[in-house]
């Protein structure tokens, strides 16, 4: 079974034969104890720290279909290798592109997102209220909120419910989270430990999202929710929106609640709050864990891991766009 490959040390990469070879380097040159990384292996390589590697090996991992994630110091997503597009057709692209051009065609799958996402956030809270967190405002807000989605014209409109809706969610944080405080939303930069870790997790389940919308016929460019960017994969920022609520915040509360990250675990750098490199090491094993947990699947059958379930989501919207069957995101019952 293909895996992910975190590399949070700065190092070379090259290759014999079938295998790779990472050797890390620390900040003297030193070279450390070199690791083997069988192809058949690889699913994707995360890179936390600088990477030495050739064209040659480029070429090599892009006929075996290996993406390579790029992140900088400030934990921030700076791009991917990824291989030529093998799956892309031309009639998805067609399609895809005629429902972003239809304002119709893309309020309905823009709406049916929101609904989802916010669907998965009030599951979180209705499981941590059920163990007595009093998170009943919070879920009040958003459900009126969400009364408002179907009434929405446009996509702008769309988004600033959303807006509302996910503070309205984050608003419940200090009341789940033991230990910290999380207080107002803060992206760039984060100002706390929270909203760090909001952010490092964000970042890795919109990577992950990608990874998963290449393994099907699905352009990442083309978005219906986000409006797409010139240099960004905005279809992965709508998928995510599915997913945050389940894979990013449920690890969030995990590893703080279990005290496996601790406020000594952060730093504060140049007016914002940053992880350090054994706090990363910690949510990303937390993260991993959780995309390889499996239930069984009520539609399928059978069980099915949670990043499974994200390419089964793409599956999902690719029909719907083709006009085989309505999408319906994924939403937790548990």
């Amino acid at each position: 079974m293909k895996k992910s490959y975190y590399l949070f040390n700065p190092g070379r990469m090259s290759r014999k034969d079938n295998t790779l070879y990472f050797t890390p380097v620390d900040e003297h040159g030193n070279e450390g104890q070199v690791r083997p990384i069988p192809v058949e292996s690889v699913d994707n390589l995360y890179c936390f720290g600088s990477l030495d590697a050739n064209s040659a090996l480029f070429n090599f991992m892009g006929k075996n279909h290996i993406s390579v994630h790029f992140f900088d110091y400030y934990e921030h997503y700076t791009g991917s290798f990824m291989s030529k597009d093998y799956l892309l057709a031309g009639k998805m692209q067609v399609e895809q592109t005629k429902h972003y051009i239809s304002d119709k065609k893309r309020m309905v799958i823009a709406q049916t997102l929101i609904n989802g996402a916010a669907f998965n956030m009030s599951r979180n809270l209705k499981y941590y209220q059920s163990r007595g967190k009093d998170v009943t405002s919070s879920l009040e807000r958003i459900e009126n909120y969400v009364s408002l989605i179907e009434s929405a014209k446009k996509v702008d409109e769309l988004m600033g419910i959303e807006g509302n809706i996910r503070q309205a969610y984050y608003d419940a944080f200090d009341t789940i989270i033991n230990d910290f405080e999380m207080g107002n939303r803060s992206k760039k930069p984060p100002k706390n430990e929270v909203n760090a870790l909001i952010s490092f997790g964000n970042m890795m389940c919109y990577t992950m999202c990608l990874d998963q919308i290449y393994h099907t016929q699905l352009n990442p460019t083309i978005s219906f929710l986000h409006e797409p960017g010139v240099r960004r994969y905005s279809l992965a920022l709508d998928i995510s929106e599915i997913f945050k609520p389940l894979l990013v915040d449920r690890t969030i509360f995990s590893v703080l609640n279990k005290k496996q990250i601790q406020a000594n675990d952060f730093r504060q750098d140049t007016n914002r709050c940053v992880l350090k490199d054994n706090a990363k090491k910690v949510f990303v094993q937390a993260f991993d864990e959780r995309l390889k947990e499996t239930f069984k699947h009520r539609t399928l059958g059978r069980n099915v891991s949670y990043k499974h379930l994200v390419k089964l989501e793409c599956y999902k919207l690719s029909k719907h766009i083709l006009g085989i069957e309505t999408y319906k995101p994924f939403k937790m019952m548990w």
